[in-house]
């Protein structure tokens, strides 16, 4: 009996109750089901093992796929081993046994003893074929396995060229497939992709408003990627038919450029692309950190080139980057490109270099349009881009002259279609957009050279008319009605190059440390001469037609983006 003021302790039930200092039975039976768990799950990953084994044990094929085997062998001691391109089998022969290293573009299984692969390399695709049986007897553990491995893997396949019953219409060699008897990975991807490479291969959004990272989706509710996100996964975005044609092509523009200058006999220099001083009027420079002093990224190799030629090297040209630190979000602009840079030493006239620049212009285009590999490579682009193979020239059997008007003539055609334009402005966009048009319908043409812009819209070492000052003998060069090279005869005479610098606004000082090397170069003599500077992504890009710069650029750098 308690007292009053006492409280009753809460009582434990039996079932709760263990010996002293002893586990609750709660407690207990709880351990027991854990423990019994337990013992189950290692019977059963023992089971499984087992049948892992078994099933190893009677893999007949385990040697033919897996991890590529490693060698610690010397090169020498190595078997040699022949191995093919996905392009050379467009014309492959039936039968022929042929060993790839290739990308798993997809994979599937078909049926326990049946799978199929896309196997891609650059912009070339194959159907691979992995059934079970066959010489090699091929195993349903192979066939699985092949079925799960992860897109964008590399891969090394072997196994016989056979003709399908039907063409493949996925891939880009319809009338073979690989019928696979060993495979093996190089390289494995990780299974997540933040974007996949068949996605990519969609059409991008065409408006300008791409500032998603997120996929969009079609009509088909099928995803596509924005450029945005495509930038932030170049290297997957890379992969894609399209962006290796691309690539391949702006290569080829290199090359054509690299084969004009050489048949020419230019020298080729490669310019210093830092500078004590902000040159050229000192806007839109990149200043650096110098040691302990500040320098600047060059915005052109325009004074190397021109102390080149003062230097008495007749023909010099260069490929190099271009810096501009221009805050133009557009979708021709970059703040790092690829220029095409050339400067020659003029004997009578200035147009000797215009009509060399047109010239250089014309065997790019006409190569591109007439040799077959660029024809085929054009032809992958315009699956995604449509247009790409519209680009027009005049039918003049190979005329060496191309269409030229001056800017009096090009603002005169304006003002006929009713679009303002004054003779001495600048033209807008629009307005070199509108003459691209006009041109295109009255003349067939999507490239073509304006010559005597006005001197007030030209930098200070452009050579006047000498005829009239108010225009000058410079010209540019355009593509589907958009600048592609800007160039002029410049100024060779030390004294009139002085005046010209001191009256351009604002005035820039001759003798000064940033300039002072460039003018010495005509005080010292220099041949009368001109050039120009061409966009090689702008070549591409108006060329094939692309909707924005960064397209034709392998890495663009622009306002907003410093990576990848």
């Amino acid at each position: 009996m308690t007292s009053q003021g006492e409280q009753e302790l809460p009582s434990r039930s039996k079932e709760d109750q263990g010996d002293a200092g002893g586990p609750s039975k709660s407690a207990q039976k709880k351990a027991a089901k854990e423990k019994e768990k337990a013992e189950k799950a290692a019977r059963r990953q023992e089971l499984e093992r087992a049948q892992k084994e078994q099933a190893d044990a009677n893999d007949t094929s385990k040697h033919l796929y897996g991890p590529i085997p490693s060698s610690s062998d010397s090169p020498a001691n190595l078997p040699k081993q022949e191995f093919t391109e996905l392009a050379e089998l467009y014309d492959a022969k039936e039968e022929q046994e042929v060993t790839v290293d290739a990308r798993i573009h997809n994979a599937r299984v078909q049926s326990a003893k049946l799978a199929f692969l896309v196997l891609r390399e650059e912009a070339h695709t194959i159907q691979a074929v992995i059934a079970e049986g066959g010489a090699n007897q091929i195993s349903r553990q192979m066939v699985k396995w092949c079925g799960g491995i992860n897109s964008e893997s590399i891969v090394r396949a072997t196994g016989l060229v056979k003709q399908p019953k039907e063409p493949v219409t996925s891939t880009s060699i319809s009338n073979f497939e690989l019928h696979i008897e060993s495979i093996y990975i190089i390289s494995e991807a990780a299974q997540m992709l933040p974007v996949q490479v068949k996605d990519c291969m969609r059409a991008p959004p065409m408006n300008d408003e791409d500032s998603k990272d997120e996929p969009e989706t079609d009509s088909q509710g099928l995803p596509i990627v924005s450029l945005n996100a495509r930038l932030n996964n170049r290297i997957l975005d890379g992969r894609t038919a399209a962006n290796q044609a691309i690539f391949q092509l702006q290569s080829g523009i290199s090359n054509l450029f690299i084969e004009f200058m050489n048949q020419n006999r230019f020298t080729w220099i490669n310019s210093s692309k830092l500078a004590g001083a902000a040159t050229e009027g000192g806007s839109g420079v990149f200043e650096i950190k110098y040691f302990d002093t500040k320098a600047y990224l060059t915005q052109s190799p325009q004074f190397f080139k021109q102390m080149a030629i003062a230097m008495d090297m007749k023909r010099v040209c260069e490929i190099g980057p271009v810096f501009r630190a221009e805050n133009s979000n557009t979708h021709r602009h970059l703040t790092e490109f690829t220029g095409l840079d050339f400067e020659m030493v003029i004997k009578s006239h200035y147009h000797e270099v215009l009509s060399f620049g047109e010239k250089l212009m014309l065997y790019i285009i006409r190569n591109l349009q007439e040799r077959a590999e660029f024809q085929r490579l054009t032809k992958v682009v315009d699956q995604i881009f449509p247009g790409a193979g519209d680009f027009k020239m005049p039918s003049t059997d190979g005329a060496s002259e191309a269409l030229r008007l001056t800017f009096a003539e090009a603002v005169q055609l304006l003002n006929e279609h009713g679009i303002e334009a004054g003779e001495y402005d600048d033209l807008s966009t629009g307005q070199e957009k509108a003459l691209g048009r006009i041109m295109r319908e009255k003349h067939g043409t999507d490239f073509y050279s304006i010559d005597k812009f006005p001197s007030a819209i030209r930098p200070f070492y452009t050579m006047p008319d000498p005829s009239n000052p108010r225009v000058s003998n410079s010209y540019d060069f355009f593509m589907r009605g958009q600048e592609i090279m800007s160039g002029a005869q410049r100024i060779h005479d030390y004294k009139q190059l002085c005046e010209r610098m001191r009256a351009n606004d604002p005035p820039l000082d001759p003798l000064s440390e940033g300039f002072r090397h460039y003018t010495d170069a005509f005080k010292y003599g220099c041949a009368a001469h001109g050039g120009g500077g061409l966009g090689l992504n702008r070549i591409l890009q108006f060329y094939l037609g692309l909707p924005d710069i960064r397209f034709a650029t392998l890495f663009p750098r622009d306002p907003g983006r410093l990576a990848p």
